[in-house]
């Protein structure tokens, strides 16, 4: 048997993960950026509304659904809030969005994006099996990373000289980042 050899174990491990770490990256940029611009869904009618809403404390679950059926929604409610005095419900293939004071809203028809939805999913999935696939790529790439520190043996380059201040770095940053922000 042969002798496991870092550097193979860094190429291999790299050369399996290289379409799913562009996958997460992609998809991650894409999370990042969904509040503006919403990726994963393609718009394909907007509609001006005007309805009467009860007070805030009455907006639930059941309320929800059932302005949705009176708007002509026929498809499953994700989730409903009031943010920043207006009132949000998310459908299938439907976002509402209402002014809590004015009644005047939208209804937005669209259909998923192809490719750019589905690799969103990614990020949201919660199978069994997708969680215990990314627990394995996640010590994969703790793998790679930890293997790549080996690399180079010595010269300017390497992680006695160069290396370990930007692990340092690139450690300092997400929590200056999370002090600072969090």
């Amino acid at each position: 048997m042969k002798k496991i050899d870092f550097r193979n174990l860094h190429r291999d491990l790299g050369y399996f993960y290289i379409g799913l770490i562009v996958s997460f990256a992609f998809s991650g940029l894409m999370m990042n950026h969904r509040e503006s611009w919403h990726p994963d869904k393609y718009t394909t009618e907007t509609k001006a509304i005007e309805v009467q809403l009860p007070e805030e404390s009455e907006i639930n679950e059941k309320f929800a659904e059932g302005l949705g059926k009176k708007l002509g929604i026929d498809d499953k409610m994700r989730r409903h809030m009031v943010k920043k005095g207006t009132f949000k419900i998310s459908f299938e293939k439907h976002d509402v969005e209402i002014d809590m004071k004015t009644g005047k809203g939208e209804i937005v028809s669209f259909i998923k994006t192809p490719i750019i939805s589905q690799s969103m999913s990614l990020h949201k999935n919660t199978s069994n099996f997708w969680i215990y696939y990314s627990d394995i790529f996640a010590l994969s790439l703790i793998t790679i990373a930890l293997t790549g520190t080996i690399m180079i043996k010595a010269g300017k380059f390497s992680w006695k000289n160069r290396g370990w201040k930007l692990a340092v770095a690139g450690i300092a940053f997400p929590l200056l980042f999370l002090i600072l922000f969090g």
